[in-house]
């Protein structure tokens, strides 16, 4: 039995986090991964990184073929193997860059793959050895959640991990979930050539988001051939061949989609069973995420950090809770996890993200706010790169006339959203906002419009932003 003054359960952000802020303690750590996805975790191998290059791909071929300038001809190929071997290229490239080599230069920290399961409040059990330890840091990451329908379990359906090593291009796929994974998805697949078709449960789609926006989102979305049925309600899969059937109910009537593949885009849940957490006395919540406080500390001598503690579930969030884990288990110098300005995007084309408070948010705080929200058309560089998708709604507090919250649909909103993450980390109001020069032309002004709409009539301003 190896004694260590930390043990991190989990490869991935958070987990690696944690790993280098007790490095830099010179504390004995142990990480131990239980590799479904490998090292790196999700973000690296089957999330964030690989999804944003076929993002990119898309966009690049969708571009060639619908561009809207009359003096451009131009035709695209593409071959669907060589694409998934590139991505896959990247991914190695970052996980040995980011996570092996990282690893290799941390002389306290070692790491084991294998599953993880806690045998006592200070030993665990891995890979048929013991490993004993006065601290812990839970960071074991989520994983589909699969719902409750009849037949799931039945099918061959796909998780964003099987979507992304298809051999094969898709004739056709039916996406459950219309959050930001499935949307993602849905515009992957189309735009390489598959015909999509989204189940969503609720209203609209990215519930989370504005309606205003989410709403021109799914506008798009169609507009590029993209079935998306919201409040439709899946009862039973079935599979006949290759052939995936799903029966819906949509306003009281059963309706029957049809399809090649089946992805499954229904949310993530934290992975927490099968590791023994009862014998720490620790708390779950609802859907089985870690309950932790604001030093994310679970029990006794537990932390926990990312996707296992619940939402956000994002990758810069996960990283920032695992290096506070750790900071908090070795040091005195205790540090807190802020959530109050946490940014977050949608990757579709055009891109939708936000930061702050939604208009919804800041009445149900009982704030006496006032929204805005006005089109990517009065840009002038949306305008001059004839892609005037989109809009930005601002949200302010109409006593302070501070901005409470920035939310943008635009090409390139999830870089756009920093100016509004700067805007409420420094408490600015509009006026503040109004005053700082932006270059012109640029879409980075639309942040400076949306601020003077509530001064004046912008549809009458001048080219240049005054």
């Amino acid at each position: 039995m190896e004694d260590f003054d930390l043990i991190i359960l989990g490869g991935g952000s958070a987990g690696f986090a944690a790993a280098m802020k007790s490095n830099e303690f010179e504390a004995k750590t142990l990480i131990v991964n239980n590799n479904v996805v490998g090292i790196g975790g999700t973000c690296v191998n089957v999330g964030c990184l690989p999804t944003k290059h076929l993002l990119y791909v898309g966009e690049l071929i969708h571009k060639m073929k619908a561009h809207n300038l009359n003096g451009l001809r131009a035709s695209v190929s593409f071959d669907f193997k060589t694409i998934m071997e590139e991505k896959d290229e990247l991914v190695k490239e970052f996980r040995e860059e980011k996570y092996e080599k990282v690893l290799g230069e941390m002389p306290n920290v070692e790491y084991v793959e294998g599953d993880a399961n806690f045998i006592s409040k200070t030993r665990i059990q891995a890979i048929g050895e013991i490993y004993e330890a006065n601290k812990f840091v839970i960071a074991t990451g989520s994983s589909t959640f699969l719902p409750p329908i009849e037949g799931v379990n039945e099918v061959d359906f796909l998780t964003n991990k099987e979507a992304l090593h298809l051999k094969e291009l898709p004739d056709s796929m039916i996406i459950l979930g219309g959050g930001p994974l499935g949307i993602e998805f849905a515009q992957i697949f189309s735009r390489l050539g598959t015909k999509v078709c989204v189940l969503e449960q609720m209203d609209r789609i990215v519930q989370i988001e504005e309606p205003e926006l989410t709403n021109l989102l799914q506008e798009y979305l169609e507009n590029e051939g993209i079935k998306i049925i919201t409040g439709a309600e899946v009862k039973k899969v079935t599979q006949k061949g290759r052939e995936k059937i799903v029966k819906a109910t949509l306003k009281g009537k059963e309706e029957t989609y049809t399809a090649e593949q089946l992805l499954v885009a229904t949310g993530r849940r934290p992975n927490t069973s099968n590791l023994g957490l009862e014998k720490l006395g620790i708390r779950l919540g609802r859907v089985g995420e870690v309950i932790v406080d604001e030093e994310m500390q679970a029990g006794e001598n537990v932390w926990a950090a990312g996707d296992v503690t619940g939402e956000p579930m994002l990758e810069a969030v996960a990283a920032r809770e695992g290096m506070i884990a750790a900071n908090n288990a070795l040091s005195e110098n205790k540090i807190v996890m802020d959530y109050t300005i946490v940014p977050r995007a949608v990757f579709t084309d055009p891109q939708l993200a936000g930061v702050g408070l939604t208009d919804e948010q800041a009445v149900k705080k009982r704030i006496k706010c006032n929204c805005h929200t006005i089109p990517m058309e009065l840009v002038p560089k949306a305008r001059a790169t004839k892609d005037i998708r989109g809009a930005i709604k601002m949200v302010i507090d109409n006593e302070t006339q501070e901005i409470i919250g920035v939310h943008i649909l635009a090409a390139g909103a999830a870089d756009l959203i920093h100016e509004g993450v700067m805007i409420i980390e420094n408490r600015m109001t509009i006026d503040k906002v109004i005053n700082v020069l932006h270059i012109f032309p640029t879409l980075s002004e639309a942040v400076k419009i949306a601020a003077q709409s509530f001064r004046r009539d912008i549809t009458k301003m001048s080219c240049c932003v005054e």
